[in-house]
C-alpha cells in the first residue's frame, strides 16, 4: 500500500490581486486627500518687548477680554452670557460693517484655551483680518 502523495507540489499565493487592492486604495486617499481644506486664519502673534516705551492705545479697536470664568467683555462692558452667539451679536452691533479694526483679544490667565479658541473663530468668522492677542511682560523681564 503506497500512502504517500503522488506530487511535491508547493502551494503558490497569487499577489497579483492583492497588488491591485493597495494600488487602488492608494490612488483613493491621494485622490481624496487633495479636496480637503481646512479652515485658515492668518495670525500676526504678538511678541513681548521689554522696551519702557509706553504706547497710547489706539482709540478705534476691538477688545474682546476674556474673564477666567470664561465670559466676554467686548471694549469693556460685560455680556449677558457667554455663549457664542451672544459675543457675535455684540460685536457686529457695536462695529457694524468695518472690519478694518484691529481686533485685540485679551485673556485671563486662568482663563480657558476653548474660551480664547472660541473668541478667536468668532472674529475670524466676521471677516477682521488684524487679530492680535495681548501679552503680558513678566515683571523683572
Amino acid at each position: 500500500m503506497n500512502l504517500r502523495s503522488a506530487s511535491k507540489e508547493e502551494p503558490e499565493i497569487n499577489l497579483t490581486s492583492l497588488i491591485d487592492v493597495v494600488l487602488l486604495l492608494l490612488v483613493f486617499f491621494m485622490v481624496s486627500t487633495s479636496f480637503v481644506r481646512e479652515a485658515e486664519i492668518s495670525l500676526r502673534l504678538p511678541q513681548a518687548e521689554t522696551d519702557a516705551e509706553v504706547v497710547a492705545p489706539a482709540v478705534d479697536v476691538l477688545e474682546i477680554g476674556i474673564t477666567e470664568t470664561g465670559s466676554y467683555l467686548v471694549n469693556g462692558r460685560p455680556l449677558v452670557n457667554s455663549q457664542r452667539r451672544t459675543l457675535r451679536a455684540a460685536i457686529e452691533r457695536l462695529i457694524g460693517d468695518d472690519r478694518e479694526l484691529p481686533v485685540f483679544i485679551r485673556a485671563d490667565a486662568q482663563a480657558t484655551h476653548q474660551a480664547v479658541v472660541t473668541a478667536m473663530d468668532v472674529v475670524g468668522q466676521l471677516g477682521f483680518v488684524e487679530i492680535n492677542i495681548a501679552t503680558v511682560t513678566p515683571p523683572g523681564a
